[in-house]
Order: structure tokens, then C-alpha cells, then sequence
């Protein structure tokens, strides 16, 4: 019967690459020259809005370009003055992903400048007037990055007419900007959720090419047989094409009800389908990694700020990395 070569202090390291010692040193190397000059860039910059600050109170920036001193460089809006397609626009307001954003303009939920428009592609800037169900709309003041470990019963949409719990209810302390769930976790599915308004990221990790990584642990209500193991790595035929898995696993070789699944696939409800198409129940299923964020030292419930390197690490990943 399949099982795991190496047991491991945790259950799912078999999904976590391993780097060699000279592989680390590298990388902190690294990590350090790039951290040198970004802080060698920040002072740069400081000293260069001094400078510019002196001039203004001296008079002396006659005849040069105006500038905003009102406020920290990390609270200013993106720049205004640059078009946009009218979904990216959307999707950097926080309102919705980028591909959600496409759908609301199609069904005619926008209007830029009073005017409707049915084509996501439409160029805007942020001096329109772009309303979206007739709430005007700016780009986002701050990009915000949460992590969450999603609770069962809670579902991951913005806003339910039925007045179920969701996801933003857990987060509604954490920041006055608008945020998003970055995909999707079903209502009895729990673990590791990204938020952000961030709509180019959350356009890149959920886009298929991408092909980002989720590790699932999954509970089923009896052993899967040696059989349905093998036939899952094969591939399973479901009702909307094959779907297959990269990485299966007993996470516990004493106990093959508990799986170990990682899968880059985005097709609804994929994990469940697969066993339930097999004759199995799914009692629970968690997600315990979505693009390299796990919910180490994240309880049930509660959610965490991304670190400025995850955020970089997110912004940098490519097909295959994650």
C-alpha cells in the first residue's frame, strides 16, 4: 500500500521543497544585498524630498513641478493621471478581482462618467467618475495583505443576501480599506484564505497559467483503498473533464482516513469531487498551504498581516515556484 518514505516532524513537509545548507547561505546573501539597497533607495529618496521640501519653503521651486508634502510617500494614491483598463481600475479600488470585475462591467453594473459601459477593456483613469452599482469608486489608498485561517460556516464572498457569516466579518477590525477574498473556500471548508485589495496579485495567483500551488489535509469517512489511491494519481474522469492531482499522501500511515493532497487546479469544489466521484464522504477538509503561506502560529478564526518579504515573495512568484 502507498505510503510516505520518510516520517516527518510535520505531516505535510513531504510538500516543502528542501534546500541545501549553501542554498540558504545564497539566499540570505541575497536577500541581504537586496535589503542594502533598498534601504540605500529609501534614504535617497528621503533625502531628495528634503531637499525638494527646502526649496518650496525658501521659494525657490519656482518654475519647477508641484508636489504633494501633505502626506507620507506610502499614503499616497497610485498615480491618476495614466489609463487603465476599466476592470484592472476596479479590481485596484478593491471591489472585486479582476476577472469578477470583467463580469460586473459586461452585465452593465458601471458607469464611467455617467455613461454605461459594457467593455471591461475601456479606458479609464482615476480622474473619471466611475461608479459600480451606483457607488462611486476610487483606487485603492493601500494595499493590504491578510491572512486568514478560515473557520467552517463562514463563506468567502463579500456580501450574502441570505445574512450568512462571512469571511469579513472575522476581518472587520483589521483595516478601513475594502478587501477581498483571492479565490474561493467553500462554506464547510477551513484553513489558510488571502484577502487583499490588491487586484494584480489576486489576478496573478488565481489565474490558471500560474498553476499555484494548494495542499489540502482531507478526513475521509473511511480508508481509501489501495485501488482509488493509484486511480487518483492516474487522473479521475468527473462530469467536467479529468482532474487530476500532483502530490497524494497518507498524512498519517496509521490512519488512511487522513490525506494529504497538493493540487494546482481552481476548479470548483475539486478536492471534494474527486473522493466524493470515488464513493467516499469528505468529513473535513483544510487547506493547510495556498501559494507558499501556510497557517503556522495562525488559530482558527484568526488572521495575521502578511510580512513585507511574503508579500514580495507573492509579487515575484512564476509558473512552477510555488
Amino acid at each position: 500500500m502507498p505510503h510516505m518514505k520518510k516520517k516527518s516532524s510535520h505531516q505535510f513537509s513531504q510538500f516543502t521543497r528542501k534546500k541545501s545548507n549553501a542554498a540558504i547561505k545564497e539566499q540570505f546573501r541575497q536577500e541581504k544585498r537586496k535589503w542594502k539597497k533598498e534601504r540605500e533607495e529609501f534614504f535617497e529618496k528621503k533625502r531628495s524630498r528634503m531637499s525638494d521640501f527646502e526649496s518650496f519653503r525658501d521659494g525657490s521651486h519656482k518654475g519647477k513641478p508641484k508636489f504633494n508634502i501633505s502626506a507620507p510617500a506610502s499614503d499616497l494614491r497610485p498615480p491618476t493621471s495614466g489609463l487603465m483598463p476599466l476592470n484592472k481600475f476596479i479590481a485596484h479600488a478593491g471591489v472585486a478581482a479582476r476577472r469578477e470585475a470583467a463580469e460586473m462591467v459586461k452585465k452593465g453594473l458601471v458607469k464611467v462618467n455617467g455613461q454605461l459601459i459594457t467593455e471591461p477593456g475601456h479606458k479609464v483613469s482615476g480622474k473619471d467618475d466611475i461608479r459600480v452599482n451606483g457607488k462611486k469608486i476610487f483606487l485603492a489608498k493601500n494595499l493590504v495583505y491578510i491572512l486568514l485561517n478560515k473557520p467552517k460556516d463562514y463563506i468567502t464572498t463579500t456580501d450574502d443576501p441570505q445574512g450568512r457569516k462571512t469571511v469579513l466579518d472575522i476581518i472587520k477590525t483589521a483595516t478601513r480599506e475594502r478587501v477581498y477574498p483571492v479565490g474561493r473556500l467553500d462554506r464547510n471548508t477551513s484553513g489558510v484564505l488571502l484577502l487583499t485589495n490588491d487586484g494584480e496579485l489576486a489576478q496573478k495567483l488565481t489565474h490558471p497559467s500560474n498553476e499555484v500551488k494548494k495542499v489540502y489535509h482531507v478526513t475521509l469517512n473511511k480508508p481509501l483503498e489501495k485501488n482509488d489511491f493509484e486511480n487518483i494519481l492516474k487522473s479521475v474522469v468527473l462530469e467536467d473533464g479529468p482532474a487530476s492531482v500532483d502530490v497524494l499522501a497518507y498524512a498519517d500511515i496509521k490512519d488512511k482516513t487522513q490525506i494529504g493532497v497538493e493540487i494546482h487546479s481552481g476548479r470548483n469544489r475539486i478536492v471534494r469531487r474527486i473522493f466524493e466521484h470515488l464513493g467516499y464522504d469528505v468529513k473535513h477538509l483544510d487547506r493547510v498551504v495556498f501559494a507558499g503561506l501556510t497557517k503556522k502560529n495562525v488559530e482558527r478564526g484568526k488572521w495575521r498581516f502578511l510580512t513585507e518579504k511574503e508579500v514580495r515573495d507573492l509579487k515575484h512568484f512564476g509558473k512552477g515556484k510555488r
